[in-house]
């Protein structure tokens, strides 16, 4: 197993140095899923929600919130994104809703937080929107999907690592 980076040899948390890594195209995915009662999704659908476009207000906020990911996340290095994509797709089926973000850069570290903040924020989103509708809506599954660049190399979730 891999030593922690964010830990110093005094066992204290510190910020890692990244300075004389090499500048490379990062990519990252996320997802997370929010599960809701099949009135709530209908309603979220059809347009008829008295908060709006939930959807649209869940995907700006997904955006804004990997831009501020340093300012929330302890010792995250602040990065200037080149794009971040937010994704919602509903599943009528499942009665859920699955959200997918795309964050990307060229820079000396990952964006793998950005991507999973994007994610859990969208989510969280929705379930505000909803929550005078729906209470007991559920947040899960919130996980990387897949990322590249750097030196560990591309990782897709579920693929054994060789």
């Amino acid at each position: 197993m891999n030593t922690l980076t964010h830990i110093n040899t005094n066992g204290d948390a510190h910020m890692v140095d990244v300075g004389d890594k090499d500048i490379t195209e990062r990519t990252a995915r996320a997802e997370a899923i929010i599960e809701m009662a099949p009135e709530t999704l209908t309603l979220i659908l059809s347009g008829q929600h008295h908060k709006g476009d939930v959807f649209a207000t869940a995907r700006i906020a997904g955006i804004m919130a990997a831009k501020k990911t340093s300012d929330l996340i302890p010792l995250c290095h602040p990065l200037m994104l080149t794009k971040v994509e937010v994704d919602i797709e509903a599943q009528p089926e499942q009665n859920q809703v699955r959200i997918i973000t795309l964050c990307k850069l060229k820079g000396k570290t990952g964006v793998e937080m950005e991507a999973l903040t994007a994610a859990s924020v969208t989510a969280l989103t929705i379930y505000d929107m909803c929550k005078a509708v729906q209470k007991d809506m559920i947040i899960k599954e919130v996980r990387l999907l897949e990322k590249q660049g750097g030196k560990s190399g591309h990782f897709v979730a579920g693929e054994t690592a060789l």
